[in-house]
């Protein structure tokens, strides 16, 4: 059953529109990330979720009821919610206290308190800090008091606001370790922001990806990831191979797809004459120094125009009647002798590409 819904809500500043018609469907007990670019409208989208703000336009229901417009079932509902801030403020106190906050403020007896506090300061990896002075904490330790406090007053739902941004690699690791750790023990609806898509892959078990105040995609992390719906999903997510073409031919469920008189095999259920967008992963290709017998359909003579490492990795730009980005690791880059200007064979299966229907 949904816990949360909205029916085609927006939301606009200053008379203009900066969310429009998302209709989102968010089930009990689900992590639900949404994913986007900065300014996109992750922020105010969650706002609208934990009812801070009232929507301009569209519905929101909460547990089977609308509570729009409705401020006595507004109330009910947001304290049955927490919203963690991308940038979390700490009181003048001990950690303990900090966490009690919430609690107190709802007047819960002293014992009913500790119990929580403690047990929200286990979960969160705090309990040895409870007596420290919350504003002598690091950055990722005030976030970890935040998600605390948060969590004390045994929300319903928790709102995580780019819970890592302002965060150093080994702060934000500790972070998705202890919200691992949380969605695992307490089976809470988490609907969490962020512009970090590996981190709503791990964590996340749906995902949704807004852009321009959009909602243009939700689904599994493995499904936005592989097989998105359109070509701006596509960038966004690092489907970095987006090659524009028709499909000339149809044989069952493989099609020929001409780009720039070169012919690509796909499994598509598109027709002959259809314009789309032919989508490759630059880690499902494979670079030979020679044509091979291999059984992928798609195997294309080129040059190197470019390598350049990244990490752990290489990128590798290659010229085959049209541009191919390819991922290989350093010792495979080491082995092929890669460089500028040498003639490579570049492979990829036809179930290795996607294709999206061209709209420009």
């Amino acid at each position: 059953m949904s816990l949360l819904e909205t029916v085609n809500i927006g939301q606009k500043y200053s008379g203009k529109y900066v969310l429009k018609d998302v209709s989102l469907n968010i089930k009990r007990g689900e992590v639900f990330a949404l994913i986007g670019p900065t300014g996109a409208g992750k922020t105010t989208l969650l706002r609208l979720l934990d009812l801070l703000e009232a929507p301009a336009s569209g519905r929101i229901y909460f547990d089977g009821r609308e509570v729009t417009a409705n401020k006595s079932l507004r109330l009910q509902a947001r304290r049955r919610m927490s919203f963690v801030l991308q940038k979390p403020t700490v009181f003048n106190m001990s950690v303990y206290d900090n966490v009690a906050c919430g609690l107190k403020w709802r007047r819960e007896k002293e014992a009913i308190v500790r119990q929580r506090v403690n047990q929200a300061l286990e979960l969160s990896g705090m309990a040895e800090y409870s007596s420290r002075d919350a504003r002598t904490l690091s950055g990722g330790e005030t976030q970890q008091v935040a998600i605390a406090r948060a969590l004390a007053v045994k929300p319903e739902v928790l709102f995580l606001d780019e819970p890592t941004a302002n965060l150093d690699p080994l702060s934000t690791s500790k972070i998705e370790e202890v919200l691992a750790h949380i969605i695992g023990e307490q089976k809470t609806t988490v609907v969490m922001a962020t512009h970090n898509m590996s981190q709503g892959q791990r964590l996340a078990g749906r995902i949704g990806v807004i852009m321009n105040g959009q909602v243009l995609q939700v689904g599994s992390p493995a499904g936005i990831f592989s097989t998105p719906e359109n070509k701006e999903v596509a960038q966004f997510v690092g489907v970095d191979n987006i090659l524009s073409g028709i499909i000339v031919n149809r044989d069952n469920e493989l099609v020929t797809i001409d780009v720039n008189g070169n012919l690509i095999q796909a499994i598509s259920e598109y027709g002959i004459g259809e314009e789309v967008h032919v989508l490759i992963r630059p880690e499902d290709i494979t670079l030979a120094p020679r044509k091979d017998a291999s059984s992928a359909r798609n195997n294309f003579e080129g040059r190197i125009a470019r390598v350049f490492p990244v990490g752990a990795l290489v990128r590798v730009e290659v010229a085959c009647g049209f541009p191919l980005l390819v991922v290989v690791t350093k010792r495979s880059a080491e082995d092929l002798s890669l460089a500028v200007d040498k003639k490579v064979y570049a492979t990829f299966k036809a179930t290795a590409v996607h294709i999206i229907k061209r709209w420009n």
